[in-house]
């Protein structure tokens, strides 16, 4: 029997497709739980050597550091080389660095532990992006973007969660090892996934172009020609939807990095909780992401068919609504049912822009630039949200008190909601400028 063409727009079948996503969800799901894990752990950290509130979240930022340093290097190994097989080693390195961080014997030790995290995790997104980006058609691109994105807060919650019942029954180093094995035996079974086939970097030529450089087309199909470094390097710098979108990213990544490390302190300093409640609680506004993530995702999806620059409308409603919502919260009165509420409606809003931001990364680039371009993403919003988000509202912390330093977090979000819109009027005239490249399945 004839084998079956997969479905239009897809590399392979469906159920083969959903598979490959599965791990892909699971991957990204303990990468998380590793990430954060440590944030429960502060209280046992703050016991056992006397850190401070800045220190404590250092070992967060420890990983978006290393995240920034390596992931544009990595990137380049992704699209030029293998996504699974890059995405399969960098998910080994960071579940053993996570079950090195058990052995530390002081805050040194465990930054540098922290920070092999980050290298192993530096990759992951863009390389999983760009995965995502091929196995689905365009129009669903976002939506299932954000499904899988829905993974970042319940890994986050999970890892919060898992690792102060842990840490409190048989010690924190325990939190760390056990965590780590899951993700392991995941990232064993990626190795033998299918990926797509490395896409060529070409680019049309006009008449005039072809003329001057035909050298450069020699290899390359009728009316192409190679891509040079300047060709890539405009690739990014001219087009404004995108960088627009690098730097909205940042602004909402300080904000819901901020709020995942320091809401359980918020919880168990201002409203005098303990801490298994206050991690409880903080988990309950990260969990909203089952919701925001796909919601936002299918919301820009839907309205593009609309209003072709959905994918960057969408985000700036969000960044607007969550910054709102949440200095309505912090300047309400503490502890009360309608306060948690808005708090839960803030959380859906923080991450539903997540999935068509992520979205138009991979829509205005070259088919063969996609993880260098989510890397570049990456730099970006860890450079100047995720790695400085937790140190900068920790200072804040020390020397003004949290519930100041998680209102001045919020209004980082008012700055994603200006440089999302200004990134909307572009998008359009930059989609109009990519390559279309027809992806093919390895055999």
């Amino acid at each position: 029997m004839a084998k079956q063409p997969p479905p239009e727009g897809y590399l392979f079948s469906k159920a083969y497709t959903h598979y490959v996503f599965l791990l892909l969800w699971l991957l990204y799901f303990f990468d998380y739980i590793d990430r954060m894990v440590v944030v429960s752990l502060f209280p046992f950290l703050k016991a056992d050597w006397g850190l401070t509130d800045a220190q404590c979240g250092a070992m967060v930022s420890a990983v978006y550091w290393a995240i920034i340093l390596f992931s544009f290097p990595i990137s380049i190994l992704i699209d030029r080389w293998s996504r699974k097989k890059s995405i399969g080693i960098m998910a080994v390195l960071w579940s053993l660095a996570t079950v090195a961080c058990a052995f530390t014997r002081n805050f040194g030790q465990l930054f540098a532990a922290r920070a092999a995290i980050g290298i192993g995790e530096a990759g992951y997104a863009p390389g999983g992006t760009a995965m995502i980006s091929a196995l689905y058609p365009e129009k669903r691109r976002a939506f299932m973007v954000g499904i899988w994105n829905a993974s970042i807060p319940l890994g986050m919650a999970a890892g919060i969660v898992i690792g102060g019942l842990i840490a409190s029954r048989w010690g924190w180093r325990h939190a760390f090892g056990i965590v780590a094995l899951p993700g392991l035996i995941i990232a064993l079974l990626f190795f033998f996934v299918r990926d797509y086939k490395t896409v060529g970097l070409e680019k049309t030529v006009d008449r005039r172009e072809a003329e001057l450089g035909g050298h450069l087309a020699a290899r390359c199909p009728p009316n192409s020609r190679k891509m040079t470094k300047m060709d890539i390097v405009r690739t990014f710098a001219a087009t404004p939807s995108l960088i627009l979108t690098y730097f909205g990213f940042a602004g909402m990544m300080f904000t819901s990095i901020s709020m995942s490390t320091f809401l359980p302190t918020y919880f168990e300093r201002v409203q005098g909780f303990p801490l298994q409640k206050a991690t409880l609680l903080a988990s309950g506004i990260m969990l909203t992401a089952i919701i925001g993530s796909p919601l936002g995702g299918w919301i820009a999806d839907t309205w593009m068919k609309k209003r072709m620059n959905a994918r960057l409308l969408l985000p700036s409603v969000s960044a607007l609504l969550t910054a709102v919502l949440f200095l309505t919260g912090f300047h309400l009165p503490t502890g009360g049912m309608v306060q948690y509420g808005i708090f839960l409606l803030a959380g859906i809003a923080s991450i539903a822009w997540a999935s068509s931001a992520i979205a138009v990364t991979q829509d205005v680039v070259h088919p063969g630039l996609r993880a260098v371009s989510y890397a570049l993403c990456v730099i970006t919003q860890n450079l100047l949200g995720s790695a400085l988000g937790p140190i900068v509202t920790g200072l804040f912390s020390d020397r003004y008190g949290i519930l100041t330093a998680l209102k001045i977090a919020s209004a980082m979000a008012l700055v994603s909601f200006v440089l999302f819109y200004l990134g909307s009027r572009y998008y359009v005239r930059d989609l109009d400028k990519v390559e279309r490249v027809a992806l093919t399945a390895e055999e």
